[in-house]
């Protein structure tokens, strides 16, 4: 059987595939159709087949891209109306009332995405503890009916208070609109999170009833276009939270694949990390239009509990209720657009060529320079060897591109080049700080994951800049997300806000309700019976009295003293400080479900009839700035490097999807899975 993964990107979609028979790997790129993703789908499978793969061999199909985030950022969703409690319309506007920097005055609210006449009130109320307090009024419901009709609206939203608690009146209420307008989509708030917080929830329902229609017609036109292809197999989706789920499971709750596909690459490099003995990694994903990065300690990356879309100085952004991997992410990437600000200074990104145009190397009419642009100049691509040479590099281009950025510095186009390279250098360091420095960890400690097509061409001077104790560039690189696509096991999330005393009580309030999760994770894989999960319960606690909590695993039969040091100790690391003695609440009961299943295997290579003589391309001149001047570089065939073999740098590893520059002064080698290792 094949495994096959593709992941749509801002400028290529990838593709990785898998023969379980043979250990054969399948891989290409083709550029994103930004119109229909499905078109560089489709258009990167045909390319596989032209190198051997038979897709009529495929029995496992997973893909990951950004349609949801696209649909978002652009606002490109749906009409979208939201019901909620009688005099509760206005949360979602009112937020949480807080700025993203305290003495900041430019700080703005971000416009809700639904406006205020599609927030509909009906009459109905819970107290906190899910008791009913007003009865559901039933013809609200159809007045809001009517409404909806009235306004072409083709999603609702539906978030009553405290229905985490008591879904009772939600569910009802969902009944009577499908019932009344089977063509809209519905989403109800505890389909979809069942935490605390009206604030959250509400935006977390309004974005998912947002792209729900979008996404269901994304997934169908792309299971139609994969049968014509004759691929008729399972479909799954690359969720935020680093599993994967079935199309259907994904399309009821869209928002899990908000950032479904960096995810992917987080997964790959927690795996890639287990097998070489680093589990405590520091990912980079840098690819056309973005830089993602991400911390991986002891193989398990860091969910965040507050995601916030659109995050800024300037604003909160959008807060919402789904797992998702805990990613920084910044607008610098290989097609990232070069500019001077209004007060002289070099700058990179966020603005992005994209895959149409490009480039102004690519010569599809792209006259902007580019991180590609100045790479080209430098000296680390080469321009007939690009995309496995089926995209011819026009240097020329390039060097007019990058030429208005120097005539502006009024310096050479080679140093404007290398100062392009620079800034967009910076802006990666800073991302990586802040998912390392910033909360507590030293980047000394780790190792340094790169990928993306534009990574390796960066990693090995981040990783200088860091002193990370080695940089790691995986076996195809360029496609690496798709291929963690393809080492991600199903999973689900399933948490539940749950408030009481860390005490004998509360423990076994606690157990009882891991044992209702349990048996939810085992409807949501359909399965017998627990023993095809690895089931991971966590708990979020807090000092009495406090507002945020931190997350500990949970041992089941451990003792309460032992979860107390876990908690205290986690405290002491998220905020510098523990108060032993205290007394102690938690908040949230977290289960985390993975399903036992085959995964895309790390076998040993073998060096047979390989050596360094025959490795070798060739050379070619580097610039390594105003200071270092040119070098010249040996060209490497990654494929054809012996391991175990130390090589010294300044040089340059090409393979199929990206190429790796190394640093005078580093070296490396191959190690026994194929994987380059920068010292």
């Amino acid at each position: 059987m094949i495994r096959l993964a593709t992941d749509v990107g801002g400028t290529f979609t990838d593709l990785i595939a898998y023969d379980e028979r043979d250990g054969q790997l399948f891989f290409s790129k083709s550029l994103t159709t930004v119109g229909d993703q499905s078109i560089g789908v489709l258009d990167a499978i045909a390319l596989a087949e032209n190198n051997g793969m038979d897709a009529a061999g495929v029995g496992f199909f997973v893909h990951g891209g950004t349609t949801v985030i696209n649909a978002i950022t652009e606002r490109k969703g749906v009409r979208t109306a939201l019901i909620t409690t009688e005099g509760f319309r206005d949360v979602l506007e009112i937020g949480r009332g807080n700025r993203p920097d305290l003495y900041n005055l430019r700080s703005r609210t971000p416009e809700a995405f639904v406006p205020r006449h599609l927030r509909l009130e009906v009459e109905e109320r819970l107290d906190a503890r899910g008791e009913v307090l007003t009865d559901l009024k039933e013809s609200d419901i159809f007045d809001c009916i009517a409404t909806l009709k009235a306004e072409k609206v083709e999603a609702v939203g539906i978030i009553f208070l405290h229905s985490y608690i008591n879904p009772a009146h939600e569910m009802r209420c969902a009944e009577i609109i499908r019932e009344a307008l089977p063509e809209v989509s519905v989403c109800a708030s505890h389909e979809i999170s069942r935490q605390w917080r009206e604030y959250e929830r509400s935006n977390t329902v309004a974005l998912n009833a947002f792209v729900q229609p979008i996404i269901r017609r994304y997934f169908r036109n792309l299971e139609q276009a994969l049968a014509v292809k004759g691929l008729h197999c399972p479909y799954y989706a690359m969720q935020s939270n680093g599993g994967i789920a079935s199309f259907d499971k994904v399309v009821a709750t869209p928002l899990t694949l908000v950032e479904s596909g960096p995810s992917g690459g987080v997964a790959g490099a927690a795996r890639i990390g287990s097998v070489i003995g680093e589990p405590d990694v520091l990912y980079l994903d840098v690819g056309g239009t973005t830089a993602k990065c991400s911390l991986i300690l002891n193989s398990q990356p860091k969910l965040d509990s507050e995601y916030r879309l659109e995050k800024t100085r300037l604003s909160p952004g959008y807060s919402v209720q789904v797992p998702v991997v805990d990613i920084v992410e910044v607008g610098t990437g290989g097609g990232s657009i070069a500019w001077i600000d209004a007060i002289g200074r070099l700058r990179v990104g966020p603005q992005s060529a994209g895959s149409t145009p490009g480039p102004a190397c690519y010569g599809r009419g792209g006259t902007l320079a580019t991180v590609t642009d100045a790479k080209l100049i430098v000296g680390v691509l080469d321009p007939a060897n690009f995309a496995e040479g089926r995209l011819a590099l026009d240097v020329g281009l390039a060097r007019k591109a990058v030429e208005t950025v120097a005539q502006s510095l009024n310096t050479s186009i080679e140093a404007a080049a290398e100062a392009i390279l620079r800034v967009a250098e910076e802006t990666m360091i800073n991302a990586l700080k802040l998912v390392t420095i910033q909360r507590g960890h030293d980047p000394r400690d780790l190792a340094l994951i790169v990928s993306g097509g534009a990574g390796p061409m960066l990693g090995a001077r981040l990783g200088r800049e860091l002193n990370v104790r080695k940089t790691i560039i995986p076996t195809h690189p360029g496609v690496f997300s798709a291929w963690g696509m393809l080492a991600a096991r199903p999973r689900a999330d399933l948490r539940r806000t749950v408030f009481g005393r860390v005490d004998d009580a509360g423990i076994a309030l606690v157990n009882r309700l891991f044992e209702e999760l349990e048996r939810e994770a085992v409807n949501y894989f359909d399965l017998p019976s627990v023993d095809g999960l690895v089931l991971t319960p966590m708990l979020e606690m807090r000092y009495r009295g406090q507002e945020h909590s931190v997350s500990v695993n949970f041992d089941r039969s451990g003792s309460i003293s032992s979860l107390l040091e876990s908690f205290n100790s986690a405290h002491e690391k998220a905020f510098s400080f523990d108060l032993p003695g205290t007394s102690v609440e938690f908040t949230t009961i977290h289960l985390q479900a993975e399903a036992v299943s085959d995964v895309i295997r790390v076998a040993p290579i073998t060096s047979e009839g390989l050596n360094v003589d025959v490795a070798v391309k060739g050379s070619r001149n580097v610039y390594f700035g105003e200071d270092e001047g040119w070098h010249q570089c040996t060209v490497y065939d990654r494929t054809k490097i012996p391991f175990g073999v130390a090589l010294n740098g300044p040089a340059l590893i090409e393979e199929p999807t990206t190429t790796t520059l190394i640093l005078s002064g580093q070296q490396f080698n191959i190690d026994e899975f194929g994987q380059l290792i920068i010292f």
